[in-house]
């Protein structure tokens, strides 16, 4: 289990995405109780797609270069 005990150093820079992932994604599930921002579900399905997929780029990105 030594995959928790992995420690990574990220720059403020890197953890916008997270956040930009995280806050469409509860912007998205709060707008299924709100008929507000039902608009916004296919511009806030892409930011969290898109933030997603880079999230997770880079962080197999940094975990493969502090390995070697």
């Amino acid at each position: 289990m030594g995959f928790f005990k992995i420690k990574t150093s990220w720059s403020n820079a890197e953890f916008i995405l997270i956040k930009l992932c995280m806050a469409s994604a509860y912007i998205f599930v709060g707008s299924y109780f709100h008929d507000f921002f039902s608009a916004y579900y296919p511009i806030l399905g892409i930011i969290f797609i898109v933030t997603a997929v880079w999230f997770v780029y880079q962080w197999l990105k940094k975990m493969k270069s502090e390995r070697i």
